[in-house]
């Protein structure tokens, strides 16, 4: 039985949409780890990180005030709903710009060791939100060697 806000064993109570996005950064880092190119790699490691980032700005959501706002990234919307990750939404911002070189047929774009770096810190950042959010922890990715 659990309680409203969870218990030991399974953390808190967290959105249904916030442990889906979760999820879904896990998948995609289990994707990276198998890609066949270090560009697929790469993009799958930055859609985890930015599958991640969803879920703590869907568990904290930031009141409107009524007025239209441009529209901003998740890398922009971070820092200010969590602070302590403003180092990682600056990194997967810059990362960004090569996934989307990637995404538009540049693959010879991301090297060996690019994918292996961005794979590394995409899951540390997915446990970090994990741990933000109180959920038990999870193994973290085998790399290869």
């Amino acid at each position: 039985m659990t309680e409203e806000n969870g218990d030991q064993r399974t953390g808190p109570r967290l959105p249904q949409a916030v442990l889906a996005r979760l999820a879904d950064a896990r998948a995609c880092l289990a994707d990276a780890t198998v890609g066949p190119t270090p560009a697929d790699r790469y993009v799958s490691a930055h859609l985890a990180a930015l599958r991640a980032a969803a879920g703590i700005l869907a568990a904290r959501p930031r009141p409107m005030d009524g007025r239209r706002r441009r529209l901003r990234s998740a890398w922009e919307l971070l820092p200010e709903v969590e602070p302590k990750l403003a180092d990682w939404a600056a990194y997967f911002a810059m990362s960004a710009t090569k996934r989307a070189a990637v995404e538009a047929g540049m693959v010879r774009a991301v090297t060996q060791n690019d994918a292996d770096e961005i794979i590394a810190e995409a899951d540390r950042f997915v446990g970090e939100v994990e741990s933000i959010l109180g959920l038990p922890g999870r193994p973290t990715l085998p790399m290869a060697g």
